[in-house]
Order: C-alpha cells, then sequence, then structure tokens
C-alpha cells in the first residue's frame, strides 16, 4: 500500500511528523516503514469515506476499517493478510495514539482484540516440572562447574524474569539490583527500559554464578556483560540457544526433546504460569514489558493446556 497517495494536507503532516517522531525514539528501519505505511492506509481509508479531522473518527469507523483488511487481498502473496500482518496494522494504530498523546492530541477509539498468533512454535510452552528438568539437568551440564552456574542463570533470566533473549544478552553486571531484589532491564524491545522483581532463591542463582563463577570466564573483567562466553566476550544469542538445546538433551525426557524449544518459549512459559496462578494481566504486561495488554491477552490461550503443577 505504499502507492496510496493522500489529499488532506493535515494527514499528510501527520505521516511525516509520525515518522520522524519514530526516527527520534530510535525504532529499527523496518519499524519506521512498516507503521507509517500502515497509517497512511488507514488515513487514506478515513479520507476516501470523507472523514477529514481525526476528531471525527469513531470506535465504529475503526472497526469497520479493520473488517475491510481482513478482507482485502493480500499485495505480495495470494489470499488476504496474515494475522500477523494484521496485528502489524492494530499496532501502528496504537504507536499513532502514543504519538498523539504525547503532542496532546486525542487518541482514536482504538478498540480492536489481537489476533491469536498460530504460527510454528507459539503455542509451545513447557509444564512447571519440565521447567525443573531443566534446572536440574544445568547441575550438571558441563565438566566446568562454572558453565553450569551460567546455565542457571540464564534459566533464571529467561524463565524466572521473563526475559527476551535481547534482554538477556543486553544485561550488564550492575543490573542485577541485589539489595532491591530488582533485575534492570535497559535493553528492553523498542528501547523501553523497566524494572523486573526477582525473588530470593532466583536471586541467590544469579549471585552465585556473579561472585563463584563468572570470573573463570576467559578475561571476564575485562567486560561489563553479566553473561560472559569462553572467549571472554558477551555471549550472543546463538550461544543462549545452544546451551538450552544442550539441558533440553540432558533432561533425558523424550516428550521435552520432541517439544521445538527457544529461549522465547521460557519466556511464553513463565507468562502462562502466572496467568495459572491468577496473576492480574496488567501486572503481567508489566512484568514482561508489553506495550499493550492485547499482547498479553495472547497467551491465556495456552493456560487449559498445561498441568499446572507446583514447583
Amino acid at each position: 500500500m505504499k502507492k496510496l497517495q493522500l489529499e488532506n494536507r493535515s494527514y499528510k503532516e501527520l505521516l511525516i511528523a509520525f515518522k520522524d517522531w519514530l526516527g527520534i525514539l530510535g525504532y529499527s528501519r523496518s519499524a519506521k516503514e512498516s507503521y507509517p505505511n500502515c497509517l497512511k492506509e488507514f488515513l487514506h481509508n478515513m479520507e476516501q469515506k470523507g472523514y477529514a479531522k481525526l476528531n471525527t473518527i469513531t470506535a465504529t469507523n475503526i472497526k469497520d476499517y479493520y473488517k475491510y483488511l481482513k478482507e482485502r487481498p493480500n499485495q505480495r502473496t495470494d489470499g488476504a493478510l496474515s494475522k500477523a500482518a494484521l496485528n502489524q496494522h492494530q499496532q501502528a494504530l496504537r504507536k499513532f495514539n502514543e504519538y498523539l498523546k504525547k503532542h496532546n492530541g486525542k487518541p482514536l477509539p482504538v478498540h480492536l482484540r489481537a489476533e491469536a498468533k498460530k504460527e510454528e512454535g507459539w503455542q509451545t510452552a513447557l509444564t512447571q516440572d519440565e521447567i525443573k528438568e531443566l534446572f536440574e539437568a544445568a547441575e550438571h551440564s558441563y565438566v566446568m562447574r562454572h558453565v553450569c552456574l551460567r546455565d542457571k542463570a540464564m534459566l533464571v533470566a529467561l524463565y524466572s524474569c521473563g526475559l527476551r533473549v535481547n534482554e538477556a544478552v543486553h544485561l550488564d553486571r550492575r543490573d542485577i539490583l541485589f539489595d532491591r531484589e530488582l533485575v534492570f532491564v535497559r535493553k528492553g524491545k523498542n528501547y523501553k527500559e523497566r524494572f523486573v522483581p526477582i525473588n530470593y532463591r532466583n536471586l541467590k542463582i544469579l549471585e552465585d554464578y556473579l561472585y563463584d563463577a563468572r570470573s573463570e570466564f576467559y578475561k571476564a573483567n575485562e567486560s561489563e556483560a553479566f553473561f560472559i562466553g569462553q572467549q571472554g566476550k558477551r555471549l550472543g544469542r546463538q550461544s543462549f540457544g545452544n546451551r538450552l538445546d544442550v539441558l533440553v538433551k540432558l533432561t533425558g525426557d523424550s516428550e521435552l526433546q520432541e517439544k521445538k524449544i527457544t529461549p522465547h518459549t521460557l519466556r511464553h512459559s513463565i507468562a502462562t504460569h502466572l496467568l495459572e496462578q491468577g496473576a492480574p494481566m496488567e501486572s503481567i504486561q508489566r512484568f514482561l514489558g508489553h506495550s499493550s495488554l492485547e499482547t498479553t491477552q495472547l497467551y491465556t490461550h495456552l493456560v487449559e493446556s498445561l498441568d499446572g503443577q507446583n514447583i
């Protein structure tokens, strides 16, 4: 929909300003392309229907527009828009609302339910017993003890703290606030920072790694990175995945090994377990660092498929 042309001058100016704002906030190149393109299609649709001002657009208008999106053909491939693409259009409107609020504008009445993703691996969540198996495997995951302690700390970051793998990669030593029982996430999605609470048991695992094991890695003291690799550099995304694969194999659990488990699976799992235990949706949203509650609600469909056994 890049070829769509806006005639409304105020809409044109809003679109330019929105894209500039995304650039100032440091969004990726793809986000700076996709969000404005989605917004342009929305504004073009409103323009064609005679809505020349944002304050005349109603919730019904937006729902009708979303119905149009679900029915219009995909411009790149045969068929309709994917659920991921529909969610992207929703996210663009919500991001535009953030822009309006920051600039004292009235936000649009966006009342849309996020599309549940069905991509491969989305429905994969581990039971609490399976999580326990991974922690037990980390006790003997390598011949050198300091690697075992790092593996346990990795599980704490990805599962107990619910961090995205990129957030775990960019943890620094100073980000573990032992006195406050918090983990500071400075490299969150869309550059959003947050504090994640952590209980004493998991904090002790991080403490054991930081003070008893981390210094055993080559040139560890020359880096501020919390997770260090064998070459003395910050542990990368691929290494997190590789170590998790090792732990899965070491469990000896054939059912667990058949699942497609990634570091993000652990994040899915803690979200599901918190829902099982009755945690408020808003609290889980803050814990995971989601921009919208709708994203958090996508986890609710996982709950019925798990045992709910406690560890």
